[in-house]
């Protein structure tokens, strides 16, 4: 059995600017197991969405390998990336992402029938249950508060049962009060489902509650010892 959910060698990206070619990573390597949380933390434009579009598949490097739960990423056309996708990730964005046009359980149940999964309107009620949003179901996402939308994201982001969640700025957007409540409902969630959690975020205290926090600096990423392996 592998269990490796994210593998990751000798990764490079390379785009072309006006001012001439650009490498945004440089040799990335990293491993992430099937069930960890992982940070990966960083300035801006150090690199760090660039590799999560990589690892989602989103995008394609310019050398290197990258597996997802098993699979090789490299050669695969978009509609086999779309697939795998579908099967296998799921997405928490910064700025939500929900459908201006749909209620909150509608916005849950969209993932949910388009993978065919059956009893998405009772699953999606019982994922809004579990992030506390049962009052607010048919609500649209302009009558939501910042936090009710983010919870809103993660009952959509859990439903497929994906085996790697991808998170850019989960809290991002938040105030402290909900930024917290967010998290908290986050991990949760993530231990309930022994779900794969790669984190992408500025917040060291976010990050510290991943079970690994990695930095990208210029291109390259490191592990960030922590007090334990520091001692």
């Amino acid at each position: 059995m592998n269990n490796s959910a994210i593998k990751v060698s000798h990764l490079v990206k390379t785009v072309t600017t006006q001012e001439g070619e650009l490498t945004i990573l440089k040799g990335i390597n990293m491993e992430v197991k099937s069930g960890e949380s992982v940070a990966i933390l960083g300035p801006s434009g150090s690199g760090k969405s660039t590799l999560l579009g990589l690892l989602a598949a989103l995008d394609s490097p310019t050398e290197g390998e990258i597996s997802l739960d098993g699979v090789s990423l490299v050669g695969l056309d978009e509609e086999q990336k779309a697939a795998l996708r579908k099967q296998k990730i799921s997405f928490i964005f910064q700025s939500f992402m929900l459908v201006d046009t749909l209620t909150a359980l509608e916005n849950v149940m969209l993932p949910a029938e388009l993978s065919g999964i059956k009893d998405a309107r009772a699953k999606a009620t019982q994922m809004l249950q579990r992030v506390g949003l049962e009052h607010r179901l048919g609500h649209l996402p302009k009558q939501l508060s910042g936090g009710e939308q983010q919870r809103v994201a993660i009952a959509r982001a859990f439903i497929c049962e994906p085996k790697v969640l991808f998170a850019d700025e989960p809290t991002g957007n938040l105030d402290k009060h909900n930024a917290d409540r967010v998290a908290d409902m986050l991990f949760a969630m993530n231990r309930e489902s022994s779900t794969t959690l790669v984190l992408v975020t500025h917040d060291l205290t976010l990050a510290k509650r991943c079970r690994r926090q990695l930095e990208m600096q210029d291109g390259k990423l490191f592990e960030i010892a922590t007090e334990q392996e520091a001692g």
